[in-house]
């Protein structure tokens, strides 16, 4: 037997991905699965590509049974009340979604529109990001969104050495429309999204402020980043392209320096001086980091590439889920993608 997993959110993109990861998981096993609006069915119908699964979605509020660690990939604003009932049993908690990302309940708030329902727990979860976050012994952890994922994984090494300075950091970043979630959008149908790309949120995005928190929280300095996300016509995967001004007198090898001395060491992170591209990290829970500099402008340029439901959402929960049961890190992960 292996530890109990529950999957509340198991009907969407990220939820599947957590029971197929959980399913080849050598030291974890799914015990209960939960679903909002597609409760009451087979798990095969939803997501057939997982052995045709009978399995059947309970309602978000069933019995549970009493699972070891409860997986939350829920929309922003579900996931309050459920967590705090869930840790009150004494299970684990990683949530996937945003309620838990800021420990600043009035950031929660200016990020998302509306107060926190528990704003005194917020301080009790940890920020998933184990390359530069101490998740061993937590018992609630909050997943990093996925541009977070990759645009902190380049961006905070950089910031807290002073290799870079923290303001007028720029961030542009594609994404693939799995993205956007399962539900019906005609934003993101075939017909919508295919040959053209578009830049959404732009100035508004909620990953913004998440971006600029997690990097404080890491080094104890704020960046002022401006961020502009894109949609592309793929499945999945995702791509950040972090711009910085370099500190006087610091150059690429300064640059790589820093990321060995903050990686080195680390399994899903690797950095080198080539452009990495989507198709090489997806199915993976890889971050691969290319390190550039525009000598002309004095600007760092990194491109950090990962697939946006793996290291960006599913394959982190069960990263950090490995870490605060005591697995070893890589447990049922893989850094290698599918590629082609």
């Amino acid at each position: 037997m292996g530890i109990r997993a529950a999957v509340f959110g198991a009907s969407g993109y990220a939820g599947g991905e957590l029971v197929r990861l959980i399913d080849a998981h050598p030291s974890m096993e799914v015990s209960h699965l939960a679903a909002h609006s597609a409760a009451g069915r087979p798990l095969g119908e939803l997501h057939p590509h997982l052995g045709g699964s009978h399995r059947q979605l309970q309602s978000l509020d069933a019995d549970a049974g009493s699972p070891e660690i409860a997986f939350l990939a829920l929309p922003h604003g579900a996931s309050g009340e459920l967590a705090a009932d869930l840790a009150a049993s004494g299970a684990i908690v990683v949530d996937l979604g945003a309620d838990h990302r800021f420990a600043d309940p009035a950031l929660f708030e200016a990020t998302y529109g509306s107060p926190h329902p528990h704003p005194g727990s917020l301080t009790d979860w940890v920020y998933g990001l184990p390359e530069l976050v101490s998740v061993a012994g937590a018992t609630r952890v909050a997943v990093p969104g996925c541009y977070p994922t990759a645009t902190t994984l380049a961006l905070a090494p950089l910031v807290g050495s002073g290799a870079v300075l923290s303001d007028g950091v720029v961030v542009d970043a594609v994404s693939g429309v799995s993205g956007a979630g399962r539900s019906t959008k005609e934003a993101t149908a075939f017909g919508a999204v295919a040959e053209s790309v578009r830049a959404y949120g732009v100035g508004t995005h909620r990953h913004r402020p998440e971006m600029e928190d997690a990097v404080s929280r890491i080094t104890g300095i704020r960046p002022a980043i401006v961020f502009t996300p894109h949609l592309v016509p793929m499945q999945r995967g995702l791509l950040a392209t972090v711009y910085a001004r370099l500190a006087d007198g610091v150059g690429l090898a300064d640059l790589m320096d820093v990321y060995s001395d903050a990686y080195g060491e680390a399994p899903f992170v690797s950095v080198g001086t080539e452009s990495p591209q989507t198709r090489w990290v997806v199915g993976s829970n890889k971050c691969l980091i290319g390190v550039f500099v525009d000598e002309p402008t004095g600007t760092a340029v990194v491109v950090s590439a990962i697939d946006n439901l793996v290291k960006g959402a599913a394959g982190q929960a069960v990263q950090c889920a490995n870490l605060v049961t005591g697995l070893d890190e890589a447990a049922g992960l893989t850094p290698v993608g599918w590629m082609p």
